[in-house]
């Protein structure tokens, strides 16, 4: 027998605004290429958002159109802290593809 009851959509963590979406730029050898080359830009982003709200924070906030967003859950580093091994925070980054109509996002 079908549950007919309505469930609410998933939703994890609050509500975000579009500048609480992108952290950063992630301006290394690799990016630039790929910006260069396949108008893909990594970001660093919440680990809250998904890709729609990826994608709508990059539309809003440098004016392009996005094609496509990649995510992937990065593990944090461990690091040697004094006597102790620690560990970096696990974070989130998104490769956000441009359309080729659109205008290159400019960092400098």
């Amino acid at each position: 027998m079908p549950n007919n009851t309505m469930h609410p959509p998933r939703t994890r963590g609050p509500k975000l605004e579009a500048h609480q979406v992108i952290i950063r730029p992630l301006i290394t050898e690799k990016g630039t290429h790929q910006s260069t080359h396949r108008h893909a830009f990594p970001f660093e982003v919440n680990r809250w958002a998904n890709k729609d709200e990826i994608k709508a924070a990059v539309e809003d906030l440098f004016g392009v159109r996005v094609r496509k967003v990649r995510t992937q859950n990065r593990q944090g580093k461990k690091r040697r802290y004094r006597f102790r091994m620690g560990k970096l925070s696990n974070w989130k980054k998104a490769i956000v593809m441009l359309h080729p109509d659109s205008p290159p996002i400019e960092f400098f």
